[in-house]
């Protein structure tokens, strides 16, 4: 193709740039030409190529017609016209009608002594073969797995994979040739033969491990791209089996001290990924990372310093001897090694180091992009978490570059960042305070302007001189658009709720709302007038200061349908399904900072709307009523057993429903009527709906209904899988006629209060608690003589009695004896609960639990559960 200039622009000139569809198709023509013409036919194939990588659709017919007219240049040996023909045999494969004509042609160009044909009728072959074809090239593919030619080898090789698709028990057969192909003398088909090894035996874990094994005790790959793919599949080994992890990490510290660049920092990455990997471990990996941070190769100084960004979240100790060198890389050219290197840095530094941190970053931020500052600002938000007492100069830096030039997502970031540091932070809430209302005064991002507002409302009447923020919520009022206008009354509105002798000026000035143009802005400011002026504190807190409950989703969904009926009856708030207050997601670093643990990343839980749905579609639950709960997914199987079995539990104002999430792991099996039952409860007594079919590796859902006593929720059931079997033959699936029952013991299932109860925030605790004071109420003591501390008892009794904790009431100080855990939730059947749990320490902890609800049968419930 040619590289020349246009003259015009300077961009690289492409001759297929205007090709057309029907001119390529006539230009297919001279395929037919005698004499053939190699130079103008591999012009030809080339458009036709090109049309094809660019999606444009040939017609079935026209590919077909081309496609015939292309076989008649097998009669030429010209070797670069044969190449285009294998590409364009394998584009047009999906296309044509009978493309099988070209086997007998390719299969003796596979076999044929032109080196120069075979690999690529090799690929072109795999490429229109199907099963029942591949019985017949089956030799021949085998001959070419061993073949003396490299390129022919790794061809046949790399086709052996896509065969692999629809043909695994054909390819499996071919193991010993592909074993000896490992010993070839070439990398390339070390590296592929080693790939296609693994994906034979990929089912079988003992026979991977045992594969991983002999090539590490034989060590014959003198390829580092076999080398580095051997590296990874020992990591799978030690990730699925533990106890092989002392000889595959001695093999990965083997292979740091390999020539190759590439294996090195591949078994450096590998030791880094292992899970729970000891900072005694880490030393040689972080060893040659170090080494690579001075490479002269760009390539390598930015794999070093991401994977050392890496180790920073979790073993930070075991970077000090690299902090020099990663301060070096802060003025390299690459602005990502750089950016990466600050991070690491940031992340790595103690309260000593921060000051001299924050004045490289000032210079370092004019110098990248947006999509950079991201990276630095969310490093920064960790670092001071870690060290709070440093909140100072971290929020004189967050202010400066929050008054810099710069995008949403940037800005988003800072602000987020100041708001954590708030929220996590006491001793910073005032100066952070101040700095948003610096910022939002000349903001132009509306749903940041949003946010600040809502925190303005929420913790600004809460500070010692909370008449400062007003000035800038009302400015908001005058100057901004109707959706921050709408956000500013509700945030001076709560300023009135809380602070009494703000009230009266509050007052005045949302009176100024009334004639706004904003019909929701309005309404706003009528309702929030006419609740400051009733001065009825408990409607004041229940509408301004904490949020609906309930889910937005859910009261949609409940409003249609009371609105499709008589509506003779008034709507029932209780009917709602509640609002799942759901913990944010911490990542490694985030988690790090705030010393907490991190779960490990499985397949996204399903959501309660999801479980509504389905629940919804079967019948035997339509008279149960709204769902009120749903319980986080309880394995009851161990790993690797036969069955795999996991359940959640799905909570009715009268019922219980157990949703089974069961896999069959037997491959020569397939389970019929699959149900779970408890051992000592009858049949009849539960709605079972059972399973049709469990086959090998497929998802089957199963469930079991039962009544409940939500006065008295605790209880235990033994249960068992259980289903009718029909043996299969896994290699032909064939399946006997007759089957036979079979049960199987499964972990026992535990309901516990915790499950009746849906955590419910309180954004204002006070004020709600104040709401039930007339309420039915309980307050009993009791000495927690397990607890190992008040850190312990907080945990367990949040567990416990399900309830949310408000007002990050759940974090307990260090060195601290006494502690107050706020506790809100709503019991099934839509009773409403407060708890406030005062725990004192001194050798043993002392609890004394106050509870209030509507429903005084909930209050003894709750006040003695813990008991």
């Amino acid at each position: 193709m040619s590289h020349k200039k246009d003259e015009d622009d300077g961009r690289p000139y492409n001759p297929y740039a205007n090709l057309e569809k029907t001119t390529v198709m006539q230009e297919s023509r001279r395929f037919n030409a005698m004499p053939i013409k190699p130079k103008e036919c591999i012009m030809t194939l080339s458009k036709i190529l090109y049309l094809l990588l660019q999606g444009e659709t040939i017609a079935q017919r026209e590919a077909t017609e081309t496609f015939f007219a292309m076989t008649k240049l097998f009669q030429n040996p010209n070797s670069n016209l044969r190449r285009m023909m294998y590409l364009t045999i394998k584009g047009m494969a999906n296309i044509a009608d009978d493309v099988i004509i070209v086997t007998s042609s390719l299969m003796k160009d596979m076999t044929g002594k032109e080196d120069s044909y075979r690999a690529g009728a090799i690929r072109a072959l795999c490429v229109i073969t199907d099963t029942s074809m591949l019985q017949g090239t089956e030799r021949y593919f085998k001959q070419a797995l061993v073949d003396k030619n490299p390129a022919v080898a790794s061809a046949a090789l790399v086709s052996s994979l896509h065969l692999m698709k629809d043909s695994h028990e054909v390819v499996k057969r071919w193991v010993n040739e592909v074993t000896q192909s490992l010993n070839s003398k070439s990398p390339m088909v070390q590296y592929h033969a080693l790939g296609v090894l693994y994906h034979i035996k990929q089912k079988d874990r003992l026979a991977i491990a045992k594969l991983v094994t002999n090539q590490m005790r034989g060590s014959a790959l003198r390829s580092p791209y076999a080398a580095c793919l051997l590296i990874r599949y020992a990591s799978k080994v030690i990730e699925l089996d533990a106890d092989s992890g002392g000889e595959m990490y001695e093999f990965l510290e083997q292979c740091l001290r390999n020539k190759s660049e590439m294996v090195i920092y591949e078994a450096a990455r590998a030791i880094v990924n292992i899970k729970g990997v000891t900072a005694r471990e880490l030393s040689p990996a972080v060893a040659v990372l170090q080494l690579f941070l001075s490479s002269p190769k760009a390539t390598l100084r930015f794999a070093a310093v991401r994977t050392l960004n890496k180790i920073a979240i979790t073993h930070p100790a075991s970077l000090k001897t690299c902090n020099l060198d990663m301060e070096n890389l802060i003025t390299d050219s690459n602005r990502s090694i750089a950016t990466l290197a600050i991070t690491t840095l940031l992340k790595t530094g103690n309260e000593a180091s921060l000051d001299r941190l924050m004045k490289q970053i000032t210079s370092f931020l004019s110098e990248i992009t947006d999509e950079f500052k991201v990276v630095v600002v969310n490093a920064i938000k960790s670092l001071c978490l870690k060290f709070p007492k440093k909140h100072a100069s971290t929020m004189g830096f967050l202010s400066s570059v929050l008054r810099d030039e710069g995008g949403f997502d940037y800005k988003k970031a800072v602000v987020d960042t100041i708001m954590s540091i708030i929220e996590n932070v006491p001793e910073a809430k005032d100066s952070g305070l101040d700095h948003l209302c610096e910022f939002i005064e000349d903001c132009e991002f509306p749903s940041l302007l949003v946010k600040i507002l809502h925190l303005l409302g929420e913790q600004g009447p809460r500070c010692p001189h909370p008449r400062k923020y007003i000035r800038f919520v009302y400015n908001r009022l005058i100057l901004e658009n109707a959706t921050v206008r709408a956000a500013a009354v509700s945030a001076l509105a709560r300023f009135g709720c809380q602070v009494e002798t703000l009230r009266p000026s509050v007052l005045v000035l949302l009176k100024r709302s009334l004639a706004d143009s904003d019909d929701e802005v309005r309404d706003r400011a009528t309702f929030y007038i006419d609740l400051l002026e009733s001065q009825q504190q408990a409607a004041c807190s229940k509408y301004i200061l904490n949020a609906l409950p309930v889910s937005i989703k859910a009261l949609e969904s409940s409003l249609n349908e009371y609105t499709k009926g008589d509506c003779a009856e008034s709507f029932d708030m209780k009917t709602v399904a509640l609002h799942v207050a759901e913990k944010p997601k911490l990542d490694a670093e985030m988690a790090a900072a705030l010393g907490e643990s991190v779960e490990d990343e499985g397949p996204a839980d399903t959501t309660a709307d999801e479980y509504r749905e389905q629940l919804a579609a079967i019948t035997e639950f339509a008279d149960f009523g709204p769902l009120f709960r749903s319980s986080k997914s309880v394995s009851l199987t161990e790993a690797e057993t036969e069955y795999s079995v996991s359940y959640v539990k799905h909570i009715f104002e009268n019922h219980c429903v157990l949703q089974f999430t069961m896999i069959n792991t037997l491959n020569d099996q397939i389970l019929e009527n699959v149900k779970v039952l408890f051992e000592d409860v009858d049949e009849s007594d539960c709605i079972v709906v059972p399973a049709k079919q469990m086959k090998y590796d497929e998802v089957a859902t199963a469930y079991t209904a039962f009544e409940i006593d939500t006065q008295d929720p605790a209880s235990e059931f033994e249960c068992k899988l259980d289903f009718a079997v029909k043996d299969c033959d896994p290699d032909t699936g064939d399946v006997d006629d007759e089957s036979y029952p079979d049960t199987y013991a499964l972990e026992d299932i535990d309901i516990s209060l915790a499950d009746f109860m849906q955590p419910v925030d309180k954004g204002n605790f006070a004020a709600a608690w104040k709401e039930l004071d007339d309420a039915p109420s309980t307050e009993n003591t009791f000495e927690l003589t397990e607890m190992e501390g008040i850190a312990d008892a907080v945990t367990k009794i949040v567990s416990f009695l399900g309830m949310k904790p408000c007002e990050k009431s759940d974090k307990v100080k260090e060195g601290k004896n006494t502690h107050v855990l706020y506790l809100a939730g709503v019991y099934v059947g839509g009773h409403e609960v407060l708890a406030r749990a005062r725990l004192a320490y001194d050798e043993a902890v002392t609890l004394k639990l106050a509870v209030r609800s509507p429903a005084d049968w909930v209050c003894e419930l709750v006040g003695s559960a813990v008991g």
